[in-house]
């Protein structure tokens, strides 16, 4: 089952591939049509991949929302952590921290009010 952690934030993914060890594993971006301009049939549309990753609570990047799922980056380092935070402005809020789990929750299960 997927593990949905208690926060990540969308990137745009020229923002995180300007870190200097950025390594991406490209199968993982997921791509999407853009839709066939006139004259041209749907076949004929480009694929182009998704612009943007999520940045996992844990400094992993993803393709979508799940932590363990579609991994696109976890060369996770102390470099990265800083590049993270300082330019990019990644971080995790309190209310995030304070999870009852590590802030990891299976999909589907509700959170411990």
């Amino acid at each position: 089952m997927s593990k949905m952690g208690t926060y990540c934030k969308a990137y745009y993914l020229d923002a995180l591939e300007s870190f200097p060890g950025w390594k991406e594993s490209a199968k993982n971006i997921e791509r999407e049509s853009k839709p066939a301009t006139e004259g041209e049939s749907e076949t004929e549309g480009e694929t182009a991949p998704r612009p943007f990753a999520y940045l996992q609570e844990n400094y992993t990047v993803t393709g979508g929302i799940f932590l363990d799922e579609d991994i696109v980056f976890d060369a996770v380092n102390d470099e990265w952590i800083s590049f993270c935070k300082d330019t990019l402005k990644f971080e995790v809020p309190n209310y995030a921290n304070t999870s009852n789990n590590g802030g990891v929750k299976e999909q589907g299960q509700a959170a411990q009010a």
